[in-house]
């Protein structure tokens, strides 16, 4: 694929996907153009092919990187498929083919849920091919910030606070302080943690964060 005198190179495999998400690629994506705002892309103009859906994300996001902008764009997909995420949260395959939902009304969500949570986490943990211009791999001088949590990649450690926080119905700001406690490594207790909050008031939770805030610090005593 040309760009001007740049030649990307794609690898065979590759040749038909999107290099956001890893889904057929019918479009292409030009990095930076008349639509971005280019202060310190280091790198030359780039042409990459891409799905319909993620292109046009792509095109919204105002970065300075085209890897800033594959981060922007899965943090789009995540939240725009945060119910179709949540099924790998809420349910395992075998707890679906197990369920009581033949014949009834959640008969169809049985049969296409978990593949419907599969092309999304795919989609989402999909990593680009490395980015090749006249035979010199490009490289991204800002190293960028992932967070890897229950089979989940997500762009940023914010992108999984706030998918759980959707999926749950999580006071944000409570739940950060509780892992600011717990640390992103115990990411699943602080979930666990806020779960039980739900119904409890302001003064309840201020007298619960303090309780577990001496908790994990006699932990490490």
């Amino acid at each position: 694929m040309e760009t001007g005198l740049n030649q990307i190179e794609i690898p065979f495999d590759f040749r038909h996907l999107c290099w956001f998400c890893g889904e057929p690629a019918g479009h292409a994506f030009t990095f930076p153009n008349s639509r971005h705002t280019r202060v310190t892309c280091a790198h030359p103009p780039l042409t990459l092919p891409g799905c319909d859906e993620c292109c046009k994300l792509a095109v919204k996001a105002n970065k300075s990187s085209v890897w800033a902008v594959a981060e922007a764009v899965k943090s789009k997909l995540i939240r725009r498929y945060h119910e179709d995420l949540a099924i790998g949260v809420n349910w395992t395959e075998e707890s679906l083919a197990q369920s009581q939902f033949e014949g009834g009304n959640f008969a169809g969500f049985q049969k296409s849920a978990w593949f419907m949570y599969q092309v999304a986490q795919g989609r989402v943990n999909f990593q680009g091919w490395p980015l090749v211009v006249n035979g010199v791999e490009l490289f991204d001088e800002v190293e960028q910030e992932t967070f890897v949590f229950d089979g989940i990649s997500y762009p940023s450690l914010n992108d999984a606070i706030n998918h759980y926080c959707r999926i749950f119905h999580l006071d944000k700001h409570f739940f950060i302080s509780v892992l600011e406690i717990y640390t992103r490594n115990r990411f699943a207790e602080a979930v666990r943690f806020c779960r039980l909050t739900l119904g409890d008031t302001a003064k309840e939770r201020a007298a619960m964060l303090k309780s577990l805030a001496s908790a994990v610090e006699a932990e490490v005593k």
